[in-house]
């Protein structure tokens, strides 16, 4: 089976302010790069969707394709670029991907269909209430924070892309499109390291563990 990994890259930044996120260095090599890195052992090609008029650096491996609008849009671009069978799905904003992780996404993803990283919530939940006040408590037991990368048979997820275009449905993510068509999703332990870079806190974050990540890959 062919593997493709996926990664859309063609948002703006606007939370973190520092111009198109894929492109923010961390420790001297972007996001994008990074994760790129971190993909290609694990798979035929890499694809990556970036804005309009925006080439890939030279130390990404990666084939670039015109992404659209949204993360959406971009995906589906990259899913028409590609022959695989089988594709990953990865946010180019996290940056630390074991290789354990992805090998077990790709893996579950030939076996069930479609699976995503994924780790048990740890933290209190609480929904606010009026002004922001405590409001009613969620019991964390069973719930888990989705990651990527998210691995699905190709057909699969252009199914699912094809009807959420179709109805005007959109998701935050691909593993919901395939929940949303009545498919099973197997959750993936992930790992914490997996953080999604959003805010400027974030990227603090990411720029003290890279050292200690780059001296361990």
């Amino acid at each position: 089976m062919k593997v493709a990994a996926l990664i859309p890259a063609a948002g703006s930044g606007t939370r973190l302010g520092l111009g198109p996120k894929a492109f923010v260095e961390v420790a001297g090599r972007s996001l994008l790069g990074r994760s790129a890195a971190a993909l290609a052992p694990h798979v035929d090609e890499v694809l990556v969707a970036l804005p309009a008029g925006l080439t890939l650096p030279r130390d990404v491996p990666a084939r670039a394709v015109t992404g659209g609008e949204t993360r959406q849009a971009s995906v589906l671009a990259l899913l028409r670029a590609t022959d695989a069978d089988v594709v990953l799905v990865h946010d180019a904003a996290r940056p630390f991907l074991p290789g354990a992780v992805a090998g077990a996404v790709i893996a579950a993803a030939r076996e069930v269909g479609a699976a995503t990283a994924a780790l048990p919530v740890a933290d209190t939940l609480v929904r606010a209430g009026p002004g922001g006040d405590w409001g009613t408590l969620t019991p964390r037991e069973g719930l888990w924070a989705v990651q990527t990368p998210q691995g699905f048979r190709r057909d699969l997820l252009l199914a699912a892309h094809g009807a959420a275009l179709a109805d005007g449905f959109a998701a935050t993510d691909d593993a919901g499109l395939i929940a949303r068509t009545g498919g099973a999703v197997r959750l993936v332990p992930g790992d914490a390291r997996l953080f999604k870079v959003t805010t400027p806190g974030d990227l603090a974050l990411a720029q003290a563990l890279a050292p200690v990540w780059d001296e361990q890959v």
